[in-house]
């Protein structure tokens, strides 16, 4: 029974995987919340493309030596604000739209680290991942932008989920649909921030989808979803870290895989048994 429980005590005695547990939680806070509105309105590319998008923003901070989280936060947002002005001013679709940043943005970032001739794997662990490697700074960081976006959603949820579901008919009623849409984007550039560090580029969309994607499939009310959505994200973080401590795995795509498992197995469940269930409801 000790071994049993030093086997889970074991890897938070040390401060790096204490820190790591704490991002991720706040990476499930913020994945959680806003990750419900994306699934709901089908905007899941949006996550991808901002997040690939960072890495422009990432290489210029990199190679001028600034912050590279600040890099990403200038890009991020100005994807975002790109994204919504020529799908708000023209007949180009989200996904179109989407496409176009994404492709330039991170095309541009290659370019750049392209003009570098050393091994730079202060960068690379941006594209990947680096959970395990968070600093107290880095924390802190994920924690103000976490207050703002959940700030944010508690502070506009009605408006939020209004424009959520019917844009002409919140509009009508009285709410500034284009600035909530707007909004919308702007905090799924913060949350792809916000988990940056902690699970790379290339995953940060997991985390963001998969576990509000699988809250979606067990039930219908938004703030349900939410709270289904965090706890699976939570446990992923855990067996994610578990994996990487004791069989010496690489964290992050650990933590996402952990993640997919109760998708696949929530959505071979539901098909089974039926239907899925309703779009979700706000309360």
């Amino acid at each position: 029974m000790g071994e049993l429980v030093d086997w889970f005590i074991a890897p938070f005695e040390y401060a790096f995987m204490q820190r790591a547990l704490a991002s991720l939680i706040i990476v499930s806070v913020v994945g959680s919340v806003v990750g419900t509105f994306v699934v709901h309105k089908g905007l899941a590319a949006s996550g991808s493309g901002l997040a690939h998008a960072t890495l422009g923003g990432v290489a210029i901070a990199f190679v001028n030596g600034a912050s590279v989280a600040l890099g990403a936060l200038l890009a991020a947002l100005a994807v975002a604000l790109g994204i919504g002005y020529v799908r708000g001013s023209s007949r180009i679709s989200y996904d179109t739209a989407i496409a176009i940043f994404y492709v330039s943005a991170f095309s541009f970032g290659v370019l750049v680290i392209s003009r570098r001739s050393s091994y730079t794997p202060d960068l690379i662990s941006f594209v990947f991942g680096d959970i395990l490697g968070v600093s107290q700074a880095d924390l802190l960081g994920e924690l103000v932008l976490a207050v703002v976006v959940v700030g944010f959603v508690l502070a506009f949820y009605r408006e939020m989920v209004m424009v959520a579901y019917d844009p002409a008919m919140a509009a009508a009623a009285g709410v500034r649909a284009r600035f909530f849409e707007y909004a919308l984007l702007v905090l799924i550039a913060l949350s792809v921030v916000v988990a940056l560090q902690a699970i790379g580029i290339v995953l940060v969309t997991a985390m963001l989808i998969i576990p509000p994607a699988t809250a979606s499939l067990l039930a219908r009310r938004i703030p349900r979803i939410i709270g289904i959505s965090f706890v699976l994200s939570v446990g992923a973080s855990l067996v994610g870290l578990y994996a990487s401590f004791h069989a010496d795995l690489a964290a992050s795509p650990a933590v996402v895989i952990a993640a997919m498992v109760p998708f696949a197995v929530t959505l071979a469940a539901t098909t089974r048994r039926g239907p899925r269930l309703p779009a979700a409801v706000a309360d």
